[in-house]
């Protein structure tokens, strides 16, 4: 966990399959830790082709059979549908925007929220960006996308820089903010 926070968490994001990815596996985590999903990383990005959208939108029955078999990831019918049925997603959201990374960065203009928190306590969970953004997302027929994991989705790929100010990722992810991130 301390790896992911001091490198990726809050850092802003604008590659589409990197982006895919942490919408992944946001929803796989709904109802488990955030390090569970971690620690299946791995085994989802070879489980998923690298969470490259164009061949996940692809997967057909053989594969959904092939990923609720694999102990590499968490092996929920729900949740591997939702990964497969949101790739055809992405692939309408490029279609419309160019890139997915345009869409979902059209709720912040572009630019990082950056907080000034102090405490880890005065984090939400949610907020009317998140709510936003899981409207529309559901609108456009994602699931999975509910405003809490919305919000967790927008802090690790920097939408929202939610490192409080005493934390040494505050200014570092706050100067990364307008570039193109990892």
């Amino acid at each position: 966990m301390s790896t992911y926070h001091d490198t990726e968490w809050g850092v802003p994001v604008r590659d589409d399959t990197r982006l895919f990815e942490m919408l992944t596996l946001g929803g796989a985590q709904a109802g488990l830790s955030w390090s569970t999903i971690l620690n299946k990383r791995a085994g989802y990005r070879a489980a998923f082709a690298g969470f490259d959208p164009e061949r996940v939108a692809a997967f057909g029955p053989d594969d959904v059979a092939r990923l609720l078999a694999d102990p590499g990831i968490v092996r929920n019918r729900l949740k591997v549908a939702s990964a497969i049925h949101n790739a055809r997603r992405v692939l309408e959201a490029r279609a419309e925007w160019g890139s997915l990374a345009a869409y979902l960065w059209s709720f912040t203009d572009g630019k990082p929220v950056v907080n000034a928190w102090r405490t880890l306590a005065e984090l939400p969970a949610r907020t009317e960006l998140s709510d936003r953004m899981s409207k529309d997302l559901k609108a456009r027929g994602f699931k999975f996308v509910g405003s809490t994991i919305c919000y967790a989705f927008m802090q690790s790929v920097g939408i929202v820089n939610d490192h409080t100010v005493d934390c040494f990722r505050h200014p570092a992810a706050a100067e990364r903010a307008g570039t193109a991130g990892t």
